[in-house]
């Protein structure tokens, strides 16, 4: 492990998880990479709980696209949810936070403040929001590239550390061809993250999903309007706690060492093997969005030369790279080592390691949900209930007793040990679709 302290941004670590040993033609290398945030650094004098003096918290931008369409009149409910829910987001916002709020139906439209300009938070500018709401109405239709696009052209006009959005829909993008849509993702993906929540159920998972996995952010489903108050202030609150955005992931490689993958395995899943951007000779950048305090897993897996018993070399050495909070050149402040060693012990090269184990299982488990929910809306039940039993034994196994209890709304679970189960006859729909949105969500290994 090595750590590195900057003095005004969250101090990050960096620690490796691995059986460096190789047997005899040996040539794959798997690690977990725990990277670690931990507060911000001391400026001098009196400094915060968050480790700034007071004054200094790091700035922010948030955009919060409401979805208007005709449809979020039926029942009235998701109207009134999603106006209270922006409301609740609004009231979460940290005094000095630049905001907007966009209503987004086949057009997005600024609410508040307007004149393609963000207000800044406070007791005057969050009831002037609060008043704007209340003139909110359903009609139209839905095209989110519109609403990201603007949300785009507003964060980018703050001069702020960490820019974020916050998507609630409750339909399909049917008012856009879909080309547009990822071409909007395109545009935006780096520019600011973006969490994105679908209520009801009458929306696309995988639109959703794919929203927020572009721009490095959460998705859920809040399947009760009544619900959206909580999850707006939970969001809110996490993205208050962002201390520094762009954040990348940069691993370097020897001569004749190829990078399989990288991906997020905690705590939740995501590839960003083909999110790679060149970053000098043998190394690359991964990008990872923005930080407060917290802990994340990634695995990386690489293929290196065969070299002969009792070899050993450096096979990838992986660092964080974050922003100056002046904007000057990016610090490298954090890097851990991959080795690859080769033996004959056969103990030693044949055994997995823990970690690495855990998130292969859990990678398999996301997997099965995924396809065995697709195998059961095609009508091949017995293929649904083969994976769907897999990703219950997987889950039992591993601990992941949350997506187990999702699991159990679908299956009848005979015996989770072997994932023996059946499918239910009758599957509520919002339990299928939570399954599916929360099917990439992990545990973390005990350590």
């Amino acid at each position: 492990m090595a750590n590195f302290a900057k003095s005004n941004v969250p101090q990050f670590s960096v620690d490796v998880y691995q059986n460096e040993y190789l047997p005899e033609g040996g040539s794959e290398v798997n690690a977990i990479v725990t990277v670690s945030a931990t507060g911000g650094g001391t400026i001098g004098g009196t400094v915060s709980a968050s480790g700034y003096p007071p004054g200094r918290r790091p700035s922010a931008a948030v955009a919060v696209m409401v979805d208007c369409s005709g449809s979020m009149d039926y029942p009235p409910a998701k109207m009134r949810g999603a106006r209270d829910a922006t409301a609740a987001a609004i009231d979460t916002l940290r005094d000095g936070t630049s905001f907007a709020v966009i209503a987004g139906t086949h057009v997005a439209t600024e609410v508040y403040p307007g004149g393609g300009r963000l207000a800044v938070a406070d007791a005057t500018t969050r009831e002037q929001a609060k008043q704007a709401l209340r003139r909110l109405s359903a009609g139209g239709g839905t095209a989110i590239g519109t609403w990201l696009r603007l949300a785009d052209r507003l964060l980018s006009s703050a001069d702020v550390a960490v820019r974020h959005g916050i998507l609630l829909t409750d339909g399909r993008n049917e008012h856009e061809a879909p080309e547009d849509l990822r071409a909007a993702l395109d545009a935006c993906a780096g520019r600011f993250t973006c969490d994105a929540r679908g209520v009801g159920t009458d929306w696309e998972v995988k639109e959703v999903t794919g929203i927020a996995s572009a721009l490095l952010g959460t998705a859920d489903i809040v399947a009760d309007p009544a619900g959206l108050a909580a999850d707006f202030t939970r969001m809110m609150e996490t993205a208050m706690g962002k201390e520094v955005a762009d954040v990348a992931l940069r691993v370097w490689t020897p001569v004749g060492t190829t990078i399989r993958f990288v991906k997020q395995v905690a705590p939740a899943m995501e590839d960003l093997t083909s999110r790679r951007t060149e970053a000098g000779p043998r190394a690359g950048d991964y990008p990872t969005g923005s930080w407060g305090d917290e802990s994340r897993d990634y695995h990386l897996c690489v293929t290196v030369p065969p070299a002969g018993l009792g070899q050993e070399m450096l096979a990838a050495r992986v660092s964080l790279v974050v922003p100056q909070p002046d904007g000057g050149a990016q610090n490298l402040c954090a890097q851990g080592l991959v080795r690859a060693v080769w033996t004959d012990d056969m103990t030693a090269s044949t055994s997995i390691n823990p970690q690495v184990a855990h998130y292969t299982g859990q990678a398999e488990l996301a997997q099965a949900i995924q396809k065995g929910l697709d195998l059961r809306k095609a009508g091949d039940f017995d293929g649904a209930t083969a994976k769907l039993g897999r990703a219950v034994q997987l889950a039992d196994a591993s601990g992941n007793a949350d997506t187990a209890k999702l699991l159990a709304k679908v299956v009848d679970v005979v015996d989770a040990a072997t994932g023996t189960v059946r499918l239910k006859t009758r599957v509520a729909e919002a339990d299928e679709m939570t399954l599916e949105t929360r099917s990439t969500k992990t545990v973390r290994v005990k350590k």
